[in-house]
């Protein structure tokens, strides 16, 4: 198998991954501890499934392409140019993001997804669980789509465009499993700002904060607001 092949089979690896893993992780879960339902430490345990993921990604990227996870050499840049670049990729997703759901919810009156209701109430008050989220969606997510997936297919197609768009779908769309429109638009919108920065700056850091501050930030708000309220947001 040629290299393009070897980067083919691991983006598919990935998708398979986390695809199963929004499926069946917690009826898997609930099976193997017993629990009913979906509680804090459950959800904690998917997030650790997560981590398991990028592991074996890892290794995949070192036996098998024989290469580097990332494919992107890290630039270095100023600490000013750090709190620059992170406060205006928070405010492009979050505004952004903001009149995407307005849009949508003037359009066909969309509902808030269920599943995010019903795991709304396990953040209530628990900021490990919250940190320890936003810290696995930030790094995780990033090293994934933009670290290793974006490249990838841009090696593929030899298409910067192509990375782009293919690696901001494929986030879109593991997002579905939300049940709601909005929950595929805003993650493919931030996808596409994300998947621009990386190409322009490569720098993979930079896309972990801002993925982390934006989770944090909408996670804690759900502490002190309902979440049927943020729902336009």
């Amino acid at each position: 198998m040629g290299i393009n092949g070897k980067y083919s089979a691991g983006i598919l690896l990935i998708f398979l991954l986390l695809a199963a893993i929004m499926l069946y992780i917690f009826p898997l879960i609930s099976i193997i501890t017993g629990t009913t339902g979906i509680t804090a430490n459950t959800f904690f345990l998917s997030r650790l499934v997560i981590w398991i993921v990028l592991g074996i990604l890892f290794l995949y990227s070192l036996f098998i392409e024989k290469g580097s996870f990332l494919l992107r050499k890290e630039k270095k840049y100023s600490i000013m140019f750090y709190i620059k670049a992170v406060i205006c990729l928070y405010l492009i997703c979050i505004l952004g993001g903001a009149f995407l759901n307005l849009l949508i919810h003037l359009l066909i009156h969309e509902k808030t997804s269920d599943k995010l209701l019903g795991l709304s109430f396990l953040f209530k008050n628990n900021y490990f669980l919250i940190i320890f989220t936003c810290l696995t969606a930030g790094a995780v997510e990033e090293l994934l789509m933009r670290g290793y997936i974006q490249p990838r297919i841009e090696k593929i197609y030899n298409s910067p465009i192509s990375g782009v768009l293919v690696s901001a779908l494929l986030f879109g769309v593991l997002h579905s499993t939300y049940g709601t429109i909005g929950q595929v638009v805003v993650p493919f919108f931030i996808g596409v700002v994300f998947a621009a920065f990386y190409k322009l700056y490569s720098n993979i850091k930079i896309l972990i904060i801002c993925h982390f501050m934006i989770d944090f930030v909408s996670l804690m708000l759900m502490n002190f607001i309902d979440i049927k309220h943020l729902s336009v947001f």
